[in-house]
């Protein structure tokens, strides 16, 4: 168990130790990585019904005043300006050498934007949106919300009868609802493939509705553990590991978040970079990979072309309890990406076949 003295704290917390989770340091925080189920188990029931999780730890912001989109443009190429009120939107942030910044979310609210960013990069990414904001626009801060991710095929059943008004909601959209009389801005959406909803709320109001959200139907408390394995599973980027500002939307297959519109213009941060690689292709691209047999294989992990030399290298893998086997995800030549193609994973000093397969390895069951 990692040293969480001296890290700081959501304000779930107690609650986590109350529930037997396993505490441990993540992005400055302790975090529940399991519950005394497990990260299969829960793993397993997110799949199958409904799991609770603390997101607490990301950061939450709100950017006001008339020309914030066009604002926020300055640093991402999403299309942020044609985002309509009650709907949300995943966006890249760039530098201007082309690489990823960070990954976030962002959604109109009708009088403002609500964005979320990854707990290792908020003060990072408040900041780099400060730098570009025009006189009249203002960034706020909201350490004072908690977040949590209510995911599973079970998850609308379960919040039909409190929240009608989010259940109404499709994927991506976000509305300003009440749970069980605690207000709430809630999105369609999460980062585990499943049906579900990320839910803020006051600080002061988190635990009570933890525990109105857990004693609904089928709904567990679910780990950082079970939350990675989902996510890989569904094929997509951690930041930090998977993608970060050495990688480009191209070599990462994340063009599909610019805009078109912003395609148009080149006009966002490392434009010029993205517009060359589009146009003549990249060195290396993201790929999923299946393993043979059991043995996953982890971040770091070498590929190498079969009996040959090394083409690159895995940056998520793991074993993935809804696939039945392991999975990884990482970085190769493009002349090894095509599916199918065969390939070998560096294990223990020991040659480790592998194929590559296309992404999410479980289908993504999104409320459309």
């Amino acid at each position: 168990m990692a040293e969480t003295e001296s890290l700081l704290e959501t304000p779930l917390a107690g609650l986590h130790r109350a529930l037997g989770g396993r505490m441990v340091a993540f992005a400055g925080y302790a975090m529940p990585v399991q519950y005394p189920a497990g990260i299969m188990a829960e793993h397993l029931h997110v799949r199958g019904a409904a799991g609770l999780f603390d997101v607490s730890h990301m950061g939450q912001a709100e950017l006001h005043g008339e020309g914030a989109a066009a604002a926020l443009e300055r640093v991402t190429p999403a299309d942020i300006q044609g985002l309509k009120p009650g709907r949300q939107r995943y966006a890249l942030l760039m530098t201007p050498e082309g690489g990823i910044f960070d990954d976030c979310m962002v959604a109109n609210l009708g009088d403002r934007l609500f964005v979320v960013v990854n707990a290792s990069r908020k003060h990072d990414d408040f900041a780099l949106i400060e730098s570009v904001l025009p006189a009249g626009i203002t960034l706020r801060r909201l350490p004072d919300r908690a977040l949590l991710a209510l995911q599973g095929p079970g998850a609308a059943p379960a919040m039909a009868p409190v929240a009608p008004a989010l259940t109404a909601l499709s994927f991506m959209g976000i509305a300003q609802a009440e749970i069980a009389g605690i207000p709430v801005i809630a999105s369609r959406s999460g980062y585990t493939g499943e049906d579900g909803w990320e839910i803020s709320a006051p600080a002061e109001a988190a635990e009570a509705l933890a525990k109105q959200l857990l004693g609904l139907p089928g709904v567990q408390p679910a780990g950082l553990g079970a939350r990675d394995s989902l996510r890989l599973e569904a094929g997509l980027c951690l930041y930090g590991v998977d993608i970060d500002e050495s990688t480009s939307p191209v070599e990462a297959a994340l063009t599909w978040s610019i805009g078109k519109r912003r395609r148009m213009s080149w006009d966002f941060p490392g434009a010029e970079r993205v517009r060359e690689e589009l146009a003549n292709s990249t060195q290396r691209l993201r790929i999923g990979l299946r393993p043979e047999g059991r043995q996953p294989a982890r971040g770091e992990t070498m590929i190498h072309a079969p009996g040959g030399e090394a083409v690159g290298s895995i940056t998520s893998g793991g074993f993935g309890p809804s696939l039945g086997g392991p999975m990884a995800m990482g970085y190769v030549a493009r002349a090894h990406a095509a599916d199918g193609t065969a390939l070998e994973l560096i294990v223990r000093g020991r040659p480790l076949a592998a194929r590559v397969a296309p992404m999410p390895f479980i289908p993504h069951r999104y409320a459309r």
